[in-house]
């Protein structure tokens, strides 16, 4: 199994060098950086070069809840904080584990035997594609082949599927297919764009061409994309 690449953000500089120490005497650990600022760590996040975080919650620029939900995508984080009033916040955004300061090296421990263990559940059991999409038009399910669709667009409360052969508009936001669809061979590009990467033709830092239709790629999702289309 791979190691863990992961990375450690926390504004207190003494707490940072602990967890450092802590990170580099595990060997299923790689680290990645260490950062005083959430903010630095962007670029590395949005390169997904990272697979673990450990984060302070409580950081005088920005919640470290709050930088998490303003990524595309999350890694797994355990959440590192001298305050027990944050934990629930933490677990409601899926965190792996919660550590209170001053953490015992035994209880950092058995957090990242948590990572490990969910990481080789993933790699032994593979996931399943889905095979096909059932979208509410008109008060019918209509079933609707992934291997059509070439891409997916939001459009306020509304989603816009475009196919091999038309277009079908359903109720639902782009959000609950995001990651559902992640795992069959489509990428978010913006908050209103899902493509299918065999459906891309042509590329730029700006945008992607599909067919005949050029759709804009953000700049919050751009190192994610150029990373992902390159490697295809």
């Amino acid at each position: 199994m791979p190691a863990i690449r992961c990375i450690a953000i926390d504004d207190e500089p003494p707490a940072l060098i602990v967890m450092e120490k802590y990170i580099r005497s595990v060997p299923a650990l790689s680290l990645q950086g260490v950062f005083t600022d959430a903010l630095e760590s962007l670029p590395m996040i949005n390169q997904q070069q990272v697979d673990l975080i450990f984060m302070d919650i409580q950081m005088p620029q920005l919640l470290g809840t709050d930088f998490l939900r303003s990524l595309p995508v999350i890694p797994k984080v355990i959440f590192t904080t001298a305050h027990r009033q944050f934990a629930l916040e933490g677990f409601d955004l899926d965190a792996v584990d919660f550590l209170l300061k001053p953490i015992p090296f035994p209880r950092f421990l058995k957090a990242v035997n948590k990572v490990t263990s969910l990481q080789a559940a993933a790699e032994s059991t593979p996931e399943q594609e889905p095979a096909s999409l059932l979208l509410r038009k008109d008060r019918k399910m209509i079933k609707v082949m992934l291997q059509d669709i070439l891409y997916i667009e939001s459009i306020r409360d509304y989603i816009k599927v475009v196919t091999l052969t038309g277009t079908i508009i359903s109720k639902q936001a782009i959000s609950a297919l995001d990651q559902q669809l992640s795992q069959a061979g489509f990428l978010r590009i913006h908050r209103s764009f899902l493509v299918s990467v065999s459906k891309v033709k042509a590329f730029t830092s700006e945008l992607v061409e599909i067919g005949q239709t050029e759709l804009p790629i953000s700049r919050m999702y751009r190192g994610a994309v150029e990373k992902r289309l390159r490697a295809v």
